[in-house]
Order: structure tokens, then sequence, then C-alpha cells
């Protein structure tokens, strides 16, 4: 689905191998599931626009 980058990684000693953005502990579907709420990125601090533009880049 994705290469572990610098926007998206997957490790086990991070979140016991979640998916999450990379350099944070939000999982990738913590946000999108934010996102179907109608709710905007600014609610995680540490996620850039830059990561979620490129996850949902390597999705579509």
């Amino acid at each position: 689905m994705f290469r572990d980058s610098k926007f998206i990684s997957r490790s086990p000693d991070v979140m016991g191998g979640t998916v999450a953005f990379t350099n944070t502990r939000v999982p990738v579907q913590t946000l999108l599931d934010y996102l179907k709420d109608g709710e905007s990125i600014d609610g995680f601090p540490t996620v850039t626009r830059d990561q979620v533009i490129y996850f949902l880049d390597e999705i579509a």
C-alpha cells in the first residue's frame, strides 16, 4: 500500500507496528476517521499537511 518514507512509517517499537505518520504517534486510520467526521488536520498539530497529502496520493 505504501512505502515507509519520511511521511508514513510502521515500526514494532512505535504503537505496536500501527501505520502512523512519521515522527508522530498519530495512526493514519485515526486521522482518516477524524477527517471523515468533517474535522480538519488542525486537530493533529504533529502531522503536517505534506504528510497527509503524501498518504492520500499513495492510496488514490
